[in-house]
């Protein structure tokens, strides 16, 4: 007998973000019908003022460890989640759907896999605060409301930068960007991806203003999907910066995501036996064809 279930969905947060700052995604896809969480990643406080009272949990977290902790979280459901990432919890969620834990990703703005050869200066000026000093791989690293509007929040206003600063930021572990950095000269880099992987579709979102991943960086990454047997489509947004999930524009983006789902039968309310879902994971979306680009 089928019966009605909420499909669960995951939301990953990146470098210098708290889990918190996915609260209004939550709001709207449960409201959708999804059973939406944003747990954070290991060593993450429970709220934004303690995780930045103890920069040291995080310290020297890399993301072998983050893969592994929301892989956890993934075992401990009923059923394979939807999984949406910004930035490395955009690379996170790619690994995961490449190792078959999850039946749909949207990777927003996704921090560079191996193979993605890029590497654009305004992406390299703001890593080097942290890259420059070889220190930084075991430590936490804080932003400062400067940077943050310089690098993460740039095409929006610097007032409301910094209201998204003091709202959401937080200290992140340096190691994941040192990783993601010498990935194409590692043999068994962890930030590499399964791309050829037959798994459920992917999304990957750009934006055209972002100095942390710039756009070119987001189109290369859905470049090596290119040959891949399943649904991999790929939208730009021109105007948005790296905030473009947490700023005023937030629901624009929120609802290409749950567009991208639905077009792909991955809805909040679904019964166990899914058999137009089951046809659509064998379409393929192909560069310049039914992806946006």
């Amino acid at each position: 007998m089928n019966t009605t279930q909420a499909t669960p969905v995951i939301f990953i947060h990146g470098l210098w973000m708290h889990s918190s700052s996915w609260d209004n995604w939550v709001e709207l896809f449960r409201a959708n019908g999804f059973d939406a969480q944003a747990p954070g990643w290991p060593g993450d406080s429970a709220t934004v003022a303690e995780s930045n009272a103890n920069p040291e949990a995080i310290a020297g977290v890399g993301i072998d460890q983050v893969v592994e902790h929301y892989a956890g979280v993934i075992r401990s459901l009923g059923s394979k989640p939807v999984l949406i990432g910004h930035s490395f919890g955009g690379l996170i969620a790619q690994k995961l759907l490449g190792m078959g834990l999850a039946v749909a990703a949207v990777a927003i703005d996704p921090a560079q896999i191996k193979g993605v050869l890029p590497l654009p200066f305004v992406q390299l000026k703001n890593a080097l605060p942290v890259l420059g000093n070889p220190a930084n791989r075991k430590r936490a690293v804080s932003q400062t409301p400067k940077r943050f509007h310089g690098g993460f929040a740039n095409a929006v206003s610097e007032k409301e930068s910094n209201e998204l600063f003091a709202r959401y930021a937080i200290p992140a572990p340096g190691r994941p960007l040192f990783e993601a950095a010498t990935a194409n000269f590692s043999s068994k880099s962890p930030a590499a991806v399964n791309v050829h992987a037959v798994r459920g579709p992917l999304l990957i979102i750009g934006g055209g203003q972002d100095h942390t991943v710039p756009e070119v960086t987001s189109r290369a990454a859905f470049a090596l999907y290119a040959k891949a047997p399943t649904v991999n489509e790929y939208r730009v947004f021109d105007d948005r910066g790296h905030s473009l999930v947490i700023d005023h524009g937030w629901r624009e983006v929120a609802d290409a995501a749950l567009d991208f789902l639905a077009r792909n039968g991955v809805v909040g309310q679904t019964r166990e036996a899914q058999p137009a879902q089951a046809a659509r994971l064998g379409q393929t979306a192909r560069i310049g064809e039914s992806a946006e680009v």
